[in-house]
């Protein structure tokens, strides 16, 4: 009689138990999931500005160095996000090669897709700007993420 209970499965009971354990776990475990998407978000945010970064610094070198055509007057930053990418002429080279900073421009992160390029994705300052209120200008001399939100630092997005 005992081995005929054995063989007919488990008791309702059972299983309510273990889909109940299983969904507390399951519920426990959510909240560091979100917490570890945010988190290669920000760093995904991070390495983006640093790479958009370095290569308006790039730019601006160039620029002072003459290996770039730049009008009187000017700053010398890039005048799109988009040159970075595009590339611009190496006014040295007899032969008029191109100089990249950027293989492809990256998208903010926490910006919306809705199809807009990447460059839309970014707020953008201009050298003649100031730091508490930035706007964009004639050139473009640094960059910040346009979303409302505060990262896990404290420190809200569009001050990193």
């Amino acid at each position: 009689m005992n081995m005929r209970r054995l063989a007919l499965g488990f008791t309702l009971i059972e299983l309510v138990v273990t889909v109940a354990i299983v969904g507390i776990l399951a519920a426990t475990a959510m909240p560091l999931v979100e917490l570890g998407a945010q988190r290669a978000r920000e760093a995904e945010l991070r390495s983006a500005l640093r790479q958009i970064r370095g290569a308006i610094d790039a730019y601006k070198a160039a620029a002072d160095e003459g290996r770039i055509a730049r009008p009187e007057g000017s700053s010398g930053y890039p005048p799109k996000l988009e040159v970075l990418a595009g590339g611009v002429r190496d006014a040295r080279d007899p032969d008029g090669s191109m100089i990249y900073f950027l293989r492809r421009l990256p998208r903010d992160p926490f910006h919306p897709e809705g199809g807009l390029p990447a460059e839309a994705s970014w707020g953008k300052r201009s050298y003649a700007s100031s730091p508490d209120d930035p706007g964009e200008g004639d050139d473009v001399f640094d960059v910040y993420s346009m979303a409302g939100g505060t990262g896990l630092d404290g420190v809200p997005y569009r001050e990193w």
